[in-house]
């Protein structure tokens, strides 16, 4: 069983939630958030919020709370075969209380459909808030081009927030 290596990223003023499912082999390996260079969530965050695209951690990090978001995943442990999301078995949620409980988030976004189920089998009867799917960013969503991507997050996270 894999244990989730990187802790939630967020601040006082994140408003935004984004949640993945588990990290994949390069994101353990390099301790962060959406580290394989193909996965094109970099690249659509900072054409959303007008930025660069974020080369470092730090920038990354910086890219994520100067626009009031917060980054984590569904999944605190499982067993996963390498990346393979349809892998995954054995979970064990993340507690999102950390981040909800000390920051004003406004909604909750899944990257993608796998996230979107892990999300509501584990998470939503919980806490009871609805998180709102997002077309997946990984390279294995390829029918997706990083435009389309970009358009559809554009829309989903841009627009007035859903107060619930």
């Amino acid at each position: 069983m894999l244990v989730h290596p990187i802790p939630p990223l967020f601040d006082e003023w994140s408003e935004i939630l984004i949640l993945g499912s588990f990290p994949s082999v390069k994101s353990r390996e390099e301790g962060f958030f959406y580290g394989h260079k193909q996965n094109r969530f970099w690249r659509v965050l900072a054409n959303l919020c007008g930025s660069a695209v974020p080369a470092t951690i730090e920038e990354k990090r910086a890219l994520i709370l100067q626009n009031h978001f917060a980054l984590w995943d569904v999944i605190h442990a499982c067993d996963i075969t390498g990346s393979s999301d349809s892998s995954i078995r054995n979970v064990t949620p993340n507690d999102l209380t950390v981040i909800l409980s000390r920051a004003p988030i406004r909604q909750i976004f899944v990257n993608g459909k796998k996230a979107e189920a892990l999300y509501q089998k584990y998470i939503e009867p919980n806490i009871h808030r609805k998180a709102i799917v997002l077309p997946s960013t990984s390279p294995a969503n390829a029918a997706w081009s990083e435009q389309r991507l970009t358009e559809a997050w554009r829309e989903a996270v841009l627009s007035p927030m859903d107060p619930a």
